[in-house]
């Protein structure tokens, strides 16, 4: 299974049922009692609809810290032991980088579910979720190898210190709502989302762990894991909104609702709940029917709730607050009192007397020549005055016949050459369908025109957005700037290029149509200027592309013939 270069995350996110629990807080392998489960909810407590399958009793491998598994990955912690399968974090000793495996027995009668979701999910290869990249049975063992990502937080952590700005939850709603929609065309469930496997990266990305592969561990399905996805989703927010949990028991580090009130509204719960993510929320969950308050119909598929996102009003950052310095204050010391006695209250203070003029000899001496010099100075300083302006007059003629009035105003206007912007990061906005060309993105503004990024080649064109609504790249200048034009190197000519610039208001928007069109060129060479149109001062640009040219094999690249088009360079100035 292809390997994937990215650092990683995963811990086994845990089950639910209490005797499960009781379970994890035996000792390990290596004599050490280890973290109990933390996600200590039920499916019934979740309100998720998935049922847990029956397990066969496995005995659990005999590993331990230390322990290599395809003398490759060596375990360095077990992080969970449940139900004849163990957790870890491991060593990727081939790569140096750091892992997560589950484990369980071959003959475990979940080992063969489990295989197949974590291929599937690997198949996947949808950067907003953490990768599954080695499956495999050997020695008896079945073990899943995942990405860890050590600077990724779980949402039940971020919750711990209170519910989220509306903006931070408009994007995680929006995100992953947006990636189980993808996953969910592909055949792909989750039916164990919730806070401990949803994760917010240090980009402010929002990631998603155990696709599949959390459900397949535990026996988990469901009739409807669409719908069972889709209210999980409605959940997360709620829980988002208001730092409580949507049902009646407790999870996650969440409190539950007071069972005589049932389930209300997000913004019934919390005061300054944002109206319209309350709204969706309880769109999301329909339990027993339960909509917003202006019931508007209940969103039972992740494609639904996209789509209302979508419809919703963008939801902006908060404004960066400036605190004002503090007031200058003026020392003692430069108020020429250091070293003074402080006055008594109610004394007459007596007025220094001015210091006497020079009187004596040497005195005298001095004032005349110091009178000598200033009247040698204003002599000199007049001479030059008149020679510079009889020297001017002499010119003056040929200087006016030489001027215009064009020239006169060209010589009044300031220097308005553009500024060049720079990119400090780039993420692939993937509207519908699979990435392009994930994580080579940097390639884009590394200053190497010799290295691209490339879509795949497309069988119809050149307008490509009959097969989806585009492809392209958002790409973050670090703070709001004032932008004017965009250059981007292109890797083939011919009819035709279409490029088109969106402001976005994240490094992940949640959609096309959340975000505003800036401007738009079309060529048929290497390369694309395209001019904004309307004044915008923007963080997060989108490059877009909607038409690519027919060309052949490029061996450099690796591409085969078709529709396509690979970015070199972007630049962007303002």
């Amino acid at each position: 299974m292809a390997e994937r270069s990215t650092a990683a995350v995963d811990v086994a996110d845990n089950s639910g049922e209490q005797p499960l629990t009781a379970k994890a807080d035996q000792s390990t392998a290596d004599g050490v009692a280890k973290n109990p489960e933390r996600d200590t909810d039920s499916d019934q407590a979740q309100g998720s609809g998935a049922t847990e399958g029956p397990a066969r009793k496995a005995s659990p491998p005999e590993l331990h810290s230390g322990h290599k598994l395809a003398r490759r990955y060596r375990l360095e912690e077990c992080l969970t032991r449940l139900d004849g399968f163990s957790s870890w974090r491991a060593v990727d000793e081939k790569l140096r980088r750091a892992v997560g495996v589950h484990v369980l027995p071959a003959d475990h009668a979940r080992a063969r579910s489990v295989l197949a979701a974590a291929r599937s999910s690997a198949l996947l290869g949808d950067p907003r979720f953490v990768q599954v990249l080695d499956a495999v049975e050997e020695n008896d063992l079945v073990y899943v190898v995942h990405e860890w990502l050590p600077d990724a937080t779980e949402l039940s952590t971020l919750l711990t210190g209170g519910p989220l700005e509306p903006h931070d939850a408009y994007q995680m709603v929006s995100q992953i709502a947006s990636a189980m929609a993808a996953a969910h065309r592909e055949g792909l469930a989750h039916l164990r989302l919730n806070p401990n496997a949803v994760l917010r990266a240090s980009t402010g990305q929002w990631r998603i762990r155990g696709l599949a592969v959390n459900a397949a561990l535990r026996g988990i399905t469901s009739d409807t894991p669409q719908r069972a996805d889709t209210e999980a989703i409605g959940a997360l927010l709620y829980a988002a909104l208001t730092q409580r949990w949507p049902y009646e028991s407790d999870a996650y580090g969440l409190s539950g609702l007071p069972k005589t009130i049932g389930l209300i509204a997000p913004d019934q719960v919390r005061a300054g709940v944002h109206r319209g993510l309350s709204e969706l929320a309880m769109r999301a969950l329909v339990n027993d029917g339960a909509t917003a308050s202006r019931h508007e119909a209940p969103c039972t598929t992740p494609e639904e709730l996209v789509k209302a996102i979508g419809e919703m009003p963008r939801i902006r950052p908060p404004e960066p607050a400036f605190t004002a310095p503090p007031e200058y204050q003026r020392t003692t010391y430069q108020q020429g009192t250091y070293g003074r006695q402080a006055p008594r209250a109610g004394a007459a203070q007596p007025i220094a007397a001015p210091p006497p003029p020079l009187q004596s000899r040497t005195g005298k001496a001095l004032k005349w020549a110091v009178s000598a010099l200033l009247i040698a100075a204003l002599g000199l300083g007049s001479w030059q005055l008149a020679d510079a302006l009889m020297d001017r007059s002499g010119k003056s003629d040929d200087t006016h016949k030489g001027q215009t009035d064009d020239g006169d105003k060209n010589a009044a206007k300031p220097d308005a050459k553009p500024k060049p912007i720079a990119i400090r990061n780039g993420q692939e906005f993937v509207a519908e369908g699979d990435p392009q060309n994930s994580g080579a993105e940097p390639k884009t503004y590394d200053g190497d025109a010799s290295t691209y990024w490339k879509t795949k080649s497309f069988k119809q064109g050149p307008t490509i957005t009959s097969i989806k609504p585009g492809v392209g790249i958002v790409y973050d200048l670090g703070s709001a700037k004032k932008l004017s034009t965009a250059t981007i190197d292109l890797r083939w000519a011919g009819d035709h290029t279409t490029v088109e610039l969106y402001a976005a208001d994240s490094l992940t928007p949640a959609s096309l149509d959340s975000m505003d069109k800036i401007g738009q060129a079309t060529t048929t060479g290497t390369k694309a200027t395209v001019k904004v149109t309307k004044p915008v001062k923007t963080q997060y640009v989108l490059v877009w592309l909607t038409a690519v040219p027919n060309s052949g094999y490029d061996s450099t690249l690796y591409a085969s013939a078709g529709w396509k088009q690979a970015i070199g360079e972007v630049k962007f100035t303002g």
